[in-house]
This record gives C-alpha cells, sequence and structure tokens, in this order.
C-alpha cells in the first residue's frame, strides 16, 4: 500500500484531478481507491460498485457510469485483466491495455457509451507515477 501512497502523489504533482472514485467492492480494490482519495488535493468522493468486480463485459460497466455523467473526471478501481478491457473497448482498440497494479491512464470520452471512440490521453505505469510523487 505504500507504493499506491507514492502513486497518488505523482498524480497529485502533475495536477491530476478527479471529481468520483468508483471502486470494486473487494477489500484491496477499496484500499487503493481510499489510499487514491486521500492523496489527491481534490478529496474526491470513493463510491463502491459491483459493476467493477471481476468479470463484468465493457457495455455494462459504461452502461452504470452514464449514471455518473455529471462528474468530470472519474477514477475507475478494479481488477484486471477486466479493467484493460474496459479501455480497449473506451478506445476502440481490439487488444485490452496491459495495466499493472497501480498503473493509471486517462481516457478522455465524447458520451457515454463513446461515440466515437474515446482518446487515450496518457498512460502511466506504477514505476513512473512513483518518481513523480517523490
Amino acid at each position: 500500500m505504500a507504493r499506491m501512497r507514492e502513486a497518488a502523489r505523482g498524480l497529485d504533482a502533475v495536477g491530476v484531478e478527479i471529481s468520483l472514485v468508483l471502486t470494486s467492492p473487494l477489500v484491496r480494490a477499496r484500499q487503493t481507491a481510499e489510499i487514491l482519495a486521500r492523496g489527491l488535493t481534490s478529496v474526491p468522493a470513493v463510491e463502491v460498485t459491483n459493476v467493477l468486480l471481476p468479470g463484468q463485459p465493457p457495455a455494462r460497466i459504461v452502461e452504470a457510469l452514464a449514471a455518473h455523467a455529471r462528474s468530470r473526471a472519474i477514477a475507475l478501481v478494479g481488477h484486471e485483466p477486466g479493467l484493460g478491457e474496459l479501455a480497449a473497448w473506451l478506445i476502440g482498440a481490439r487488444e485490452a491495455l496491459p495495466f499493472k497494479k497501480g498503473g493509471v491512464c486517462r481516457i478522455d470520452v465524447p458520451s457515454l457509451p463513446p461515440v466515437p471512440p474515446g482518446q487515450l490521453v496518457w498512460f502511466a505505469l506504477p514505476k513512473m507515477l512513483r518518481a513523480m510523487g517523490q
């Protein structure tokens, strides 16, 4: 968890602002979501949702995200390979994005569901985030 605290500091150091963190109800995901929220100056609300449990199809997750369309920046904390598959689905890619534990990407979408596909703005490895937080 110390590494995730460093990664959250890295996100904060580069000015990432999140208005809402949605997390899987599984313990490690909830812990990660809380660390992320506490590590950001914006101190986003954390909401637990079953839609981020392993095995959920991207279309179902996006359907649930539509309920939060007024939130400017939403962070999702979940599990692999689901988050990588969701990220690929959002940008119209055929292969899942390869997330490592603590990895983060930013995808901008014009609408939910994204039509046209969203845009991958950046992708940060956990090691990069930790370095930025030091």
